[in-house]
């Protein structure tokens, strides 16, 4: 898998720095030193089936133009907080490249079945001991 994290395209990749948010002080108010990381999905040269997982695992981080925003601030120093988002977008990509194992249909066992009509069967019982009490002479 490493091998292929090595591989991200890097024209596909856009880094801008910003200033992060939060406690630091002075420090924070004068140095750009948050990362946000945007990775273009559709001009990276990834699979096809990759590219449709990406962005589907990406969820929110994930623009309508199939661009992966990644912002890291975690670090005070701009180096370390573009590794982190390099290995994030790395994480992410290697999810992406494995496939959803595909569901085996099993058939429900006899026993699995009685217990599901018991459970009904009682469940009906107690619902129908809930209708008006008449009182009969």
């Amino acid at each position: 898998m490493s091998g292929r994290a090595q591989l991200i395209d890097e024209a596909a990749v856009e880094e801008r720095f910003i200033r992060a948010s939060g406690p630091g002080g002075q420090n924070v108010n004068k140095v750009a030193s948050a990362v946000q990381l945007r990775f273009d999905v559709a001009a990276a040269d990834l699979p096809q089936g990759v590219k449709r997982r990406l962005l589907a695992r990406a969820g929110a981080r994930a623009t309508k133009d199939g661009v992966i925003v990644i912002e890291a601030s975690a670090h005070r120093t701009q180096d370390r907080n573009r590794a982190d988002a390099r290995a994030r977008l790395t994480r992410l990509i290697e999810a992406a490249y494995r496939a959803p194992k595909k569901r085996i249909d099993t058939r429900p066992t006899l026993a699995s079945k009685k217990r599901r009509l018991e459970t009904k069967k009682r469940r009906g019982e107690t619902k129908a001991g809930r209708g008006r009490v008449r009182i009969v002479d």
